[in-house]
C-alpha cells in the first residue's frame, strides 16, 4: 500500500495543480486577446467588395484601370466545364491578355500558389481573378500575397495580419454559394509536405470586386450545392454564437440563416431555380460578412485539420461536425441558438432557450440528412488524432471567440464523436461497422464520447 504522502503521489498532485493553473491562465489570456479584437473592431480596416452581377462587367473594370494582362485562377472542374471561356473571349475583344491557371486542388496547396504566382510574373500580369469555389479564390488570394511579399513564403504569413502589403487588383467570381471567400479576409493554404493547413488572415486579402452571377452556380452537382450551403450555414452560426459579435454581424448572420432555411433545399432539388441560387449567393455573402468580422470556431479548426490530413472537402467536414459541436457546447450556446431558431422560424416565437436550441440542432441534423450528408466521417485514424487536435487548438486558440474554450485534449475527444465512436484503424471500424453507421442513429460509443466532451467542458 502506497502512503498518501509518498513522493510519487505528491509529485502527481503538484503536477496536476500546475496544469490546472496553467490551463486557467491560458484561457484567461485567450479571452483577453479576443476582447481586445472585439473592442478594436469598429476601427479596423474592414471593407466590402464592389458587387457586379455579371462577368460581362469585368473587362470594363480592368480597362478603366488600364490593366492589360490578368491571371485567372480556377480549378480543373471549372476548366472542363468551360465556364471561363466567355470571360476569356470578352478579354480578348478588348485587348486584355488572360493567362489561366487551372490546376488548383480542392484544398489549395503551397505548390498551387507558387505555380500560379510564377505564371503571374512570367506574363507580366497586373490583376488576379479567382474564378470558382473557395479553393480557387483562396489560391488567388495566396498568389496576391506572394506577389505583394515576394520574399515571404506562405508559412510565414499564417495567422493574423502578416501580409501587410497591398495586393494587386483582386476580383472574386464565386461559382458556389458557400465559402463567402469573396468578402472575407481569410485564405487557407495547405502545406504539400506536412498537410497542415495555413490560415492566412489579413485585411489586404479582401477582394476589391466580386461577381454574383447565379447562372454560374446552376451547373453545380446537387451534392456540392448541399455541402457548400451547409458551409455557409456553419459560417453564420459560428459567427453568431461566438463572443465577438456586434449588431452588424449578428444581423448578417441572421439573414444568412433565414436565406439558407428558405432556399437551400430548393436549390439542391431544383438546381436551375435562379431565384434560389441568387438567394444562396446572398446567404454565403452575408455569412462571409459575419465571420470575417466575428470569426468562426472549433468546427473550422477541426475541419481544417481533417481536410489537410485526408483531403475531406471543407463544406462536407463543416456540415458533419456542426451539430456535434453545437451539442458539445451545451447550455453556453443555448440562448443564441434559440435566437437563430426563432428568427428563422425553426422554433416558435414563444419557445424557451432550451427548446429553441434543441430545435435548431435537430434542424441541422435534418438538413444534413435531406442533403445526403452523412452523420459521421469515415477514414479518421486514431493515430492521427493527437497531431490534428494540436493543430486545431493552435489555429483556434486564442483567435476564435468560441462560446466555450477547449484545449487539445477536449478537441481530441471530438474526433471520436465525429467518427461515430470508432476510428478507421480500430478493429470494429476495419470490419465495416463505420460504413453501416454512416446514416444510422448515433452509436452508443459516439453518444458516450459526446457526453464526456460536454461534461469535461462544463467543468473547465
Amino acid at each position: 500500500m502506497v502512503a498518501p504522502c509518498s513522493p510519487d503521489f505528491a509529485s502527481l498532485t503538484q503536477r496536476t495543480t500546475r496544469e490546472k493553473t496553467v490551463n486557467k491562465a491560458y484561457k484567461a489570456w485567450c479571452r483577453i486577446y479576443q476582447t481586445v479584437f472585439r473592442l478594436a473592431m469598429p476601427i479596423l480596416p474592414y471593407y466590402e467588395p464592389k458587387i457586379m452581377h455579371s462577368t460581362d462587367q469585368v473587362p470594363q473594370v480592368l480597362a478603366d484601370k488600364r490593366i492589360g494582362s490578368v491571371l485567372l485562377v480556377t480549378d480543373p472542374g471549372i476548366a472542363r466545364l468551360g465556364l471561363t471561356h466567355g470571360l476569356e473571349a470578352a478579354f480578348a475583344q478588348v485587348g486584355i491578355d488572360c493567362t489561366v491557371y487551372a490546376n488548383t486542388q480542392a484544398n489549395p496547396t503551397v505548390s498551387n500558389v507558387e505555380e500560379a504566382a510564377a505564371l503571374y510574373r512570367e506574363h507580366g500580369c497586373r490583376a488576379i481573378i479567382g474564378f470558382g469555389g473557395g479553393s480557387a479564390m483562396d489560391c488567388a488570394k495566396g498568389v496576391g500575397a506572394r506577389i505583394a511579399q515576394p520574399r515571404k513564403p506562405i508559412n510565414k504569413m499564417r495567422g493574423l495580419l502578416r501580409v501587410h502589403r497591398r495586393l494587386p487588383l483582386l476580383i472574386a467570381v464565386p461559382t458556389t454559394a458557400g465559402t463567402g471567400s469573396e468578402v472575407t479576409l481569410a485564405a487557407v493554404i495547405t502545406d504539400d509536405k506536412t498537410h497542415y493547413k495555413y490560415p492566412v488572415n489579413d485585411f489586404v486579402l479582401i477582394p476589391r470586386y466580386a461577381v454574383h452571377d447565379p447562372r454560374l452556380t446552376c451547373g453545380l452537382p446537387a451534392s456540392i450545392t448541399g455541402q457548400t450551403g451547409m458551409d455557409a450555414l456553419t459560417h453564420a452560426v459560428e459567427a453568431y454564437i461566438g463572443r465577438s459579435t456586434n449588431a452588424y454581424t449578428r444581423a448578417a448572420a441572421k439573414r444568412a440563416v433565414r436565406l439558407i432555411h428558405d432556399n437551400l433545399l430548393e436549390a439542391h432539388a431544383n438546381g436551375n431555380n435562379i431565384e434560389a441560387r441568387a438567394n444562396m449567393l446572398e446567404a454565403a455573402y452575408q455569412a462571409g460578412i459575419a465571420f470575417t468580422r466575428s470569426y468562426v470556431g472549433y468546427v473550422h479548426g477541426i475541419a481544417h485539420s481533417l481536410g489537410g490530413r485526408y483531403g475531406i472537402p471543407h463544406g462536407l467536414a463543416n456540415a458533419v461536425i456542426l451539430p456535434h459541436m453545437l451539442r458539445a457546447y451545451g447550455p453556453v450556446a443555448e440562448c443564441k441558438l434559440a435566437e437563430l431558431a426563432r428568427d428563422a422560424g425553426i422554433a416558435p416565437a414563444a419557445a424557451n432557450d432550451q427548446t429553441g436550441a434543441k430545435a435548431f440542432i435537430e434542424w441541422v441534423d435534418n438538413m444534413n440528412a435531406r442533403l445526403g450528408i452523412p452523420r459521421y466521417l469515415e477514414g479518421i485514424n486514431a493515430a492521427d488524432v493527437p497531431s490534428m487536435a494540436a493543430h486545431a487548438a493552435a489555429e483556434s486558440n486564442p483567435l476564435y471567440p468560441v462560446p466555450m474554450l477547449m484545449d487539445a485534449e477536449q478537441l481530441a475527444s471530438m474526433y471520436r464523436v465525429v467518427a461515430g465512436g470508432h476510428f478507421a484503424d480500430e478493429p470494429a471500424a476495419r470490419a465495416g461497422e463505420g460504413q453501416r453507421r454512416s446514416t444510422e442513429r448515433p452509436s452508443r460509443v459516439a453518444r458516450t464520447a459526446e457526453r464526456k466532451v460536454v461534461a469535461c467542458s462544463s467543468k473547465k
